[in-house]
């Protein structure tokens, strides 16, 4: 029966992971048809690349730090139990390449290519581990100190903080150092719309992430015997909620209404397992508004050129969420339990801090020594042709 489990449990979370890894599609996909057709092939290898690096990185080095595993012995050794410590490191690597493929989408259309790879390498090697061994691992004694002050542990069951808000606010960083895209806002105090290329491959993206949530929600029980119907449940509320909300809000502009989901689904990860499923609505439907009236803000009043809207969508949204499982797991609003408003809100605070300061120091450091920036020439050209040397429709374009 023990090697039944272990099988089990093995085989469970590699199917989590296997909906987390196809989850970057869905970032690629999103990204593709948000940008400009000039840039949508770069959009495509920035996730798959970002991705690799990012494997490596963790693999060597962010896994050790997060967690004090490290993988330097026998294959034989690696292999007992069924392999379950490798296959967690792949599920929990799905979540840390998430954090460059938030970012990719808030620098799109005039990040250089190299410099971008080398920032994924120093955040998911060890900016973004310090935080997850943290929250996650309980390193460095800080959530003894949490709970010893608040009476809980601060607690985000799949993420809202520990990914997305640590990845919207290390992007909301380098959007800031990078700039704004040409001509996005123009001297006389216009704004160029730069609308999505492609709807149909927006929604695609959209779609395959809202799929695959449920792989990153459900199976961040990691063991067979801690999967629960709630924290499914509780996704699709929050994935309504925000929907509905954010299509009212937006007017039935289809770029909210498919963002609108996301924005659920990122707001109710910490609080899935423990939040009353009409919780995780309201959660879901806040998480909506906020999406559409920051994302409003921030590009047209603000002008900050956060082309996916990364920092409303995952670094405010994830921030909500983690407070929002400090009120909605509460027993009197009808959740189990477990939780602290004051704790959810150190801990969400320490994570804004630490990813926007690491953001900072990373892609400052990355824009001092080689520079951030396509040229003025290149980012015209667009970035298929001046660093894959190739478009989205190469045939169409030939013909010309």
């Amino acid at each position: 029966m023990d090697q039944v489990k272990q099988g089990t449990d093995a085989l469970f979370i590699l199917l989590g992971a296997i909906m987390v890894l196809a989850m970057h599609a869905g970032f690629a996909f999103l990204e593709l048809g948000t940008v400009r057709k000039k840039n949508q092939v770069n959009a495509l290898v920035k996730i798959l690349v970002d991705f690799s690096v990012s494997t490596l990185a963790y693999f060597f080095v962010g896994y050790t730090v997060a967690y004090g595993v490290d993988f330097f012995s026998s294959a034989h050794t690696l292999a007992e139990r069924n392999g379950y410590e490798l296959v967690k490191f792949f599920f929990l690597l799905t979540f840390a390449a998430a954090i460059p493929a938030i970012v990719s989408g808030g620098i799109a259309e005039r990040a250089r290519f190299g410099p971008q790879l080398a920032a994924t390498a120093v955040l998911v090697g060890l900016v973004y581990p310090v935080f997850e061994g943290i929250t996650w691992n309980g390193r460095f004694g800080v959530q003894a100190w949490i709970e010893a002050t608040t009476g809980h542990a601060f607690h985000d069951f799949a993420g809202s903080v520990v990914v997305h808000a640590v990845g919207g606010w290390i992007g909301l960083a380098a959007v800031l150092l990078l700039g704004a895209r040409s001509n996005r806002y123009r001297k006389d105090g216009a704004i160029s719309a730069h609308p999505p290329s492609s709807i149909p491959f927006l929604a695609l993206g959209a779609w395959v992430l809202t799929v695959g949530w449920f792989g990153f929600n459900v199976m961040s029980a990691q063991t067979i015997e801690k999967i629960s119907g709630l924290v499914a449940v509780n996704s699709l509320m929050a994935m309504v909620g925000g929907t509905l909300v954010a299509t009212l809000m937006g007017r039935n502009d289809p770029g909210f209404a498919y963002n609108g989901p996301l924005a659920g689904l990122v707001a109710v990860c910490a609080g899935s397992d423990v939040m009353h499923p009409a919780g995780a609505l309201v959660t879901g439907a806040v998480a909506g508004a906020i999406f559409v009236s920051l994302f409003t803000l921030t590009q047209n009043r603000w002008k900050i050129d956060d082309v996916l809207g990364v920092w409303p969508l995952h670094g405010l949204c994830g921030a909500w969420g983690g407070i929002a499982c400090g009120i909605f797991g509460l027993p009197a609003l009808g959740g189990l339990g477990g939780v602290s408003l004051w704790a959810q809100l150190i801990g969400t605070t320490m994570g804004v801090v630490w990813s926007f300061a690491g953001g900072l120091l990373v892609y400052g450091a990355v824009k001092a020594v080689v520079g951030l920036r396509l040229s003025a020439e290149e980012e015209y050209d667009g970035a298929d042709l001046s660093i894959h040397r190739i478009g989205a429709t190469p045939e169409r374009e030939a013909s010309w």
